[in-house]
């Protein structure tokens, strides 16, 4: 597990939080001293990972992109900064410690997994601290405001010079999810570029099944044009903050894809760790009322994981051979059925 700070507690957002963050946005106001300056996002600088910007952490995954890919991957990654001792409410776009970790985190144990199924976008953003989530009711949401406005305006920038009408992928984990989901609501649900809409995989926070209107959870593995998401956690265990986030929130096994039951070790696909091997059938899954329950993991380093009771960091890297697998079907089967 390697997307971010695994000591850390990361609080998924209520669907009143994403009504904020939204419909508030335009009430950011922040000093020039405590706010960094945004990103520019017709300057390549401003983008991890742009189509003609290949990351040499990718390299091992080169045989899955090309020019002939028909869709796009939108990505938005985690929290990346947890620091205890680090005062700010956003890290700056462009602060090298912070990029390293999206690059050689997120973006290759993360992103990586969908990069077969269409040309990957990924866009620094002023990410809000993890702070921010325990402060809601001040600077803690401020934060997250002006973290999701520069992914709006990266989504917009995208839509105008990049896309040119290909179908959409929305990839994202954790902060990332929380501003995935706001792009949902703002930008797919109930208007036309929902058309476009191959699917939305926003692992990493407790969604709401009524957050959406248009736009609905993805209930078999072939379906298109909604959203999946799934929270990990050891077997047997209900996180203390079980009931405000994850009861009853909507889930989709990412195994099977489906919204209910168990998956026995051998359906598990694969899971990338962080030597950069494949270990397939590595542990069996159970939906449990708005989380995953995992089995240990049968896997060299299993130790790993024996203290270990939320699997929050690897939402994504747990499952990164079923979530490409998935992808790619979701993407066929939308150009099949268009193509008819």
């Amino acid at each position: 597990m390697v997307a971010n700070n695994p000591n850390s507690k990361m609080t998924t957002p209520s669907r009143s939080l994403t009504h904020a963050l939204l419909f508030l946005l335009p009430l950011i106001q922040s000093s020039a001293q405590t706010t960094p300056p945004p990103p520019s996002y017709n300057i390549e600088s401003s983008w991890a990972v742009l189509p003609e910007k290949y990351p040499d952490m990718l390299a091992a995954f080169d045989g899955f992109y090309n020019d002939s890919l028909k869709a796009d991957v939108f990505f938005l990654y985690p929290t990346m900064n947890g620091d205890p001792k680090d005062e700010r409410w956003n890290v700056p776009f462009d602060d090298a410690e912070q990029q390293e970790k999206v690059l050689s985190r997120s973006v290759q144990f993360q992103a990586s997994a969908f990069m077969p199924s269409g040309k990957l976008y990924v866009p620094y953003y002023r990410q809000a601290h993890l702070r921010s989530y325990e402060h809601l009711d001040g600077e803690g949401l401020a934060a997250l405001k002006l973290a999701y406005s520069d992914v709006r305006e990266a989504f917009i920038y995208y839509l105008e010079n990049y896309n040119h009408g290909r179908p959409i992928i929305l990839a994202s984990h954790s902060q990332g999810a929380t501003h995935a989901l706001l792009l949902l609501k703002e930008f797919f649900d109930c208007k036309p570029l929902q058309n476009q809409l191959i699917a939305a995989y926003l692992p990493g926070i407790g969604v709401d099944a009524s957050e959406l209107k248009c736009i609905s959870l993805l209930d078999a593995p072939e379906k298109t044009g909604g959203y999946v998401s799934w929270n990990s956690y050891k077997k047997g265990y209900f996180p203390d903050d079980f009931k405000k986030w994850y009861e009853n929130k909507a889930v989709v096994s990412p195994v099977t894809w489906q919204t209910s039951g168990k998956a026995e070790r051998p359906d598990h696909k694969g899971f990338l760790f962080e030597n950069h091997k494949m270990y397939h059938n590595s542990f069996s899954t159970e939906v449990k009322n708005g989380i995953i329950w995992l089995s240990l993991p049968h896997f060299p380093y299993k130790w790993f994981f024996l203290r270990q009771k939320r699997y929050h960091v690897g939402d994504i890297n747990l499952f990164w051979l079923d979530i490409q697998q998935n992808c790619l079907l979701r993407t066929n089967y939308y150009f099949a059925v268009k193509n008819k």
